[in-house]
């Protein structure tokens, strides 16, 4: 593992004023493979400085390392270490303002009561006000039970807390978006559906995440059917978005077409079987899955069953030329790979069985399935989940500017037209002369990519909408 920003630390130390101390202090550390991202003196007397030295990790226990070797130069003392992580967790990572002062009791009189009863009224009598009236125009719900949290599995709602801060936090920063955190405590899928359904008239929108499967299913399919707004299962959604868009570009650097291609993918969990759906739906008539007992057919005894419906699904509309076996039986003559399962289970060499101008989609996270520079030796283009590769497919790149779009249109739902919208209008970020092995899909941080995504998607949304409202209307009478 590489030493990481995300476990980042500032020591805060004295050492002696002589001439060589930092070159002692900073050779101490870099001879334990730690990286220094900051050094900063923060004062200094005749024999004496003070400085803030920040380093990157590889992990907690390589933390303890790197300083146990700060304190073994001569003259150090170490006065105070802070997890940089940590810090920027304390208190929470978002808060609520209040857009209008309140000075006075005339500002008091308006934003609250007596002022207010009017507005409230006014609501009552046209409930389509409150988009208008109150923060609900843009308002999301990120919504966990805490049961699916990143790769750490049922640590509860409280633990899953900070994830969901911090995708409230995304939301602001790339979509200007108000959304709020809701953990709740209780696996049960009639109890989530009903909690989620009676919180519903605060918000414009649902984001579903961090729910384990197939629960997962079931519950975004019920909200979808029994709320006016959308809801947006993003490990899912989110997930299969920013594939297809990657995968697009990367056909286009090999110059295949996603009808002709065999798609071989690892995972046929929440995030797996949304891809399968999503790739299907955009055109692919190849795609062969595979889950922890082999590749997903309708010959397989747990399939026939027919205990879990998703997978039934999944068997019946994949692997149309029957293959059996494991997921390296699979991967032999495939040409584009899409891991969404755990990690190490390929090595190069299972690749190398892949056709040539092979694509790999390793997107187990933290470690993919086939590390990233074994699968490059015989792979024309891999991406991963990571952002210290090249080619990272992260949902921070959809999630935005879907549901900024999806709040611009007013929209009441989502479906396959509006995902495929956000894929291509992704996709299409980058242009044909920014396009190479090593850039299929773009940074985060690249200027307007969720307003871009968002046109796309309010586009979409609005002329659903507008399709809804002609087949609602009642037919004309013979004369």
């Amino acid at each position: 593992m590489t030493a990481s920003v995300s476990n980042s630390i500032t020591v805060r130390l004295e050492l002696p004023g002589r001439a060589t101390a930092i070159s002692e202090l900073t050779g101490a550390i870099e001879r334990t493979g730690g990286l220094i991202t900051g050094l900063d003196i923060t004062s200094s007397d005749t024999d004496r400085l003070k400085i803030d030295v920040t380093v990157a990790p590889r992990d907690g226990d390589h933390a303890e390392e790197i300083v146990e070797a700060m304190r073994g130069v001569a003259g150090v003392i170490v006065h105070k270490v802070s997890d940089r992580t940590f810090l920027a967790h304390l208190g929470g990572k978002i808060e609520i303002k209040s857009k209008h002062p309140i000075r006075n009791r005339d500002d008091l009189s308006m934003v609250y009561t007596p002022g207010v009863a009017r507005v409230c009224m006014a609501i009552h009598d046209n409930p389509e006000d409150a988009r208008r009236l109150t923060i609900k125009r843009n308002t999301i719900a990120v919504v966990t039970d805490g049961t699916a949290v990143l790769g750490l599995g049922d640590i509860g709602p409280l633990a899953a807390m900070p994830v969901m801060e911090g995708k409230a936090a995304l939301f602001k920063r790339f979509a200007d978006i108000d959304a709020f955190p809701i953990c709740l405590d209780t696996k049960d899928t009639e109890e989530i559906i009903a909690t989620v359904k009676a919180i519903a008239p605060v918000f414009a929108g649902i984001n579903l995440e961090d729910i384990s499967a197939p629960r997962c299913f079931d519950i975004e399919r019920r909200l979808r059917e029994e709320l006016d707004i959308p809801v947006f299962h993003d490990d899912q959604h989110g997930t299969a978005i920013v594939v297809l868009a990657a995968l697009r570009n990367a056909l286009r650097v090999v110059g295949k077409e996603l009808k002709d291609v065999k798609v071989v993918q690892s995972g046929a969990g929440a995030a797996g079987t949304a891809i399968t759906r999503l790739l299907l739906a955009a055109g692919a008539t190849h795609v062969v899955v595979s889950d922890i007992k082999g590749v997903v057919s309708c010959e397989r005894e747990d399939i026939k069953q027919g205990t879990d419906p998703f997978l039934v699904w999944v068997a019946e509309h994949t692997n149309p030329k029957s293959v059996t076996g494991t997921l390296r039986d699979a991967l032999k003559d495939a040409d584009v790979f899409i891991g969404v399962s755990g990690p190490n289970i390929l090595d190069g060499d299972d690749i190398a069985t892949m056709n040539d101008d092979a694509i790999v989609f390793a997107l187990a996270n933290p470690m993919p399935e086939v590390d990233p520079t074994a699968a490059a030796q015989h792979a024309t283009v891999v991406a991963t989940g990571r952002s210290d590769f090249a080619n990272q497919i992260n949902n921070v790149l959809v999630f935005p500017g879907v549901f900024r779009g999806l709040l611009d249109a007013q929209a009441d739902g989502i479906d396959d037209a509006i995902m495929l919208a956000a894929a291509e209008a992704l996709a299409d970020v980058v242009s044909p002369e920014e396009l190479n092995p090593a850039y299929i899909i773009p940074s985060v941080f690249q200027p307007d990519i969720s307003n871009v995504v968002a046109r796309a998607v309010e586009k979409a949304a609005k002329q659903e909408l507008e399709g809804e409202r002609h087949s609602n209307k009642p037919a004309a009478e013979d004369d």
